[in-house]
């Protein structure tokens, strides 16, 4: 891969999540890298390359470590759904990451819970000025956002902690017990923390953008495909392409 072009990467981890935006993505290069299709592109006057990244954790980590090391990627934006948890966070809503912890690691008595190991830290940062200009974009795209009626009129952009782990929320039970270990997280999902901790090893800007699909508890607000089809897929595209207009170049 030719190491003087610059990329910025954009990964989700489903197939519904980057259907729009690889349908309005200029056709470009397809490159296979362990078992993953690597989409390269120009686009909004970037170098681009969009991936799935499969769903968890070390999915998500190879697939960025991928991206670091054989696509030039010089910033990367994760974009998908998640399950909300903070209170006000509501189907519908964007929430972008400013920090980002792996729910389920615990090394303790070694190490205090949440902890990672060799890092000192639970939470990894997020770039602030690239949290600053998705989230004004984000908050642009749903002040013009079209529904249909599947979620509550005025979504909203929240920013704050989002956190990770390799197990599917999706009853009151684990919703509430991660609320009491982790009062301030906004949303929960399986693959950004992941990410992040890649993104942080290599000292490479990152971004995680998630569009909240439901309450990550027993009540099924909206039927997901279609939510993810209709809203969160549109979502990103329309927030990646405003961020992209956006980036210096």
């Amino acid at each position: 891969m030719n190491q003087a072009v610059r990329r910025v990467a954009i990964v989700a981890a489903m197939p519904e999540e980057l259907s729009a935006l690889l349908q309005a993505m200029p056709p470009g290069q397809q490159v296979q890298r362990a078992g993953r299709t690597f989409w390269l592109s120009s686009w909004c006057g970037h170098e681009v390359v969009a991936v799935l990244s499969r769903i968890g954790k070390v999915a998500a980590a190879i697939t960025t470590t991928l991206l670091l090391t054989e696509f030039s990627v010089e910033r990367v934006l994760f974009t998908g759904v998640a399950g909300g948890l903070g209170e006000g966070v509501r189907v519908g809503d964007v929430v972008v990451a400013d920090a980002l912890l792996q729910h389920d690691m615990d090394a303790s008595p070694l190490f205090p819970r949440f902890e990672l190991p060799g890092l000192g830290v639970d939470r990894l940062r997020a770039d602030a000025d690239l949290v600053a200009l998705v989230a004004l974009a984000a908050g642009e795209v749903l002040e013009e956002a079209h529904l249909h009626g599947l979620v509550h009129s005025g979504p909203r952009v929240h920013q704050g902690l989002v956190i990770s782990g390799d197990l599917f929320v999706d009853t009151t039970s684990e919703s509430e017990a991660l609320r009491l270990a982790l009062p301030e997280a906004l949303a929960v999902e399986m693959e950004g923390a992941a990410l992040a901790q890649v993104c942080h090893d290599f000292d490479v800007p990152f971004a995680v953008i998630r569009t909240i699909s439901d309450r990550a508890d027993d009540a099924a607000h909206v039927d997901f495909q279609r939510f993810v089809l209709e809203v969160a897929s549109r979502y990103s595209l329309a927030v990646v392409k405003a961020v992209l207009e956006r980036l210096p170049r």
